[in-house]
C-alpha cells in the first residue's frame, strides 16, 4: 500500500502542476449525486416536464437558483442532441433530463460541484493589472511614491476580498462573484466557507433531486405507469456525507 501511495504522489503532483499552468477553465467537477429511472412503453413531452419543474421551483421561491436549458450531444458533434434542464447555484449544478429511449422513456438527474481553482493565467492577469496601475502612477508620483501607492492598492484589494464574505452587505459578495478572474481568486483564496453556505449547499444537493423525482413520479402515476428506479448514486460530499447504515436497534424501533 505504501509503495502505491509513493508512486501516485509524484504523478498527482505533476498533474496538479500541469493543470495550474496550462488549464484555462475549470470545467471538470465532482459528481455528487446521480439517479436515473426508466419506463417501458411510455411517452411524454420533455419540454412540458421541464416547465413543470421550473414552475414548482418558482412556486417554492427557492433562492439563488438560475434555471436554463442546455443542449448536449449524444456523442460526437454531428450526433443527435438532447436538451437538459440546468439548475445552477454558485458552483453547484444540477442537470435533469427527460427523454424517449426507444419505445421507453427515462428521467435522470445528476448533481455536479465545480470548485473554484486559481490557475497561472489568473495570477498573470492580476499581476498585469497591478503592473498597469504602477505604470500609470509612477510617472506623476515618482518611483518611490508610485510603488507605495501600488502596494497600498494591492493591500486594499486583498482587504476588500477578505472582508467581503463577513460584511453585512451581501451585495458585495454577489458583485465579486460576477467579475471574471476576480471571482475565482476571491472564492479560492479569500471567501470563507461558513456554516450557512455549507448547509445551503447540502439542502440544494438533497432537496432538488428529490423534488425532481417526486414530480416525475406524479406525472407517470397520472398516466397509469410506475417509475422504476434503475440506478442511484447516493449523495456524497467528500467522505462526510456517505449514507450511514442503520443499526439493528434502530430497525427494531
Amino acid at each position: 500500500m505504501e509503495t502505491t501511495d509513493r508512486k501516485s504522489r509524484p504523478g498527482e503532483a505533476l498533474r496538479a502542476i500541469f493543470d495550474f499552468i496550462f488549464t484555462f477553465e475549470n470545467k471538470k467537477g465532482e459528481l455528487l449525486d446521480h439517479w436515473i429511472a426508466f419506463l417501458d412503453s411510455f411517452s411524454y413531452s420533455p419540454d412540458e416536464f421541464y416547465r413543470t419543474v421550473e414552475s414548482e421551483i418558482e412556486s417554492r421561491k427557492i433562492p439563488s437558483l438560475a434555471i436554463s436549458r442546455e443542449i448536449f450531444s449524444e456523442g460526437s458533434l454531428i450526433s443527435d442532441r438532447r436538451i437538459y434542464l440546468r439548475l445552477i447555484r454558485e458552483r453547484l449544478a444540477l442537470y435533469t433530463c427527460a427523454s424517449a429511449f426507444g419505445t421507453g422513456y427515462f428521467f435522470s438527474c445528476r448533481t455536479i460541484y465545480v470548485p473554484a481553482k486559481v490557475r497561472l493565467w489568473h495570477i498573470l492577469a492580476a499581476s498585469g493589472f497591478f503592473a498597469l496601475a504602477w505604470e500609470l502612477l509612477w510617472r506623476p508620483l515618482g518611483l518611490t511614491f508610485g510603488s507605495i501607492a501600488v502596494g497600498s492598492l494591492v493591500f486594499a484589494c486583498a482587504l476588500v476580498l477578505r472582508n467581503a464574505a463577513a460584511t453585512a452587505v451581501g451585495d458585495i459578495d454577489t458583485f465579486l462573484l460576477k467579475i471574471p478572474i476576480v471571482a475565482t481568486i476571491y472564492e479560492d483564496w479569500f471567501r470563507a466557507e461558513t456554516y450557512w453556505r455549507h448547509d445551503a449547499r447540502m439542502v440544494y444537493l438533497q432537496r432538488i433531486p428529490a423534488l425532481i423525482r417526486e414530480l416525475a413520479e406524479e406525472i407517470t402515476a397520472a398516466k397509469g405507469a410506475k417509475l422504476v428506479k434503475q440506478y442511484e448514486r447516493s449523495p456524497i460530499f467528500g467522505e462526510l456525507y456517505k449514507p450511514v447504515p442503520s443499526t439493528q436497534k434502530e430497525k427494531a424501533t
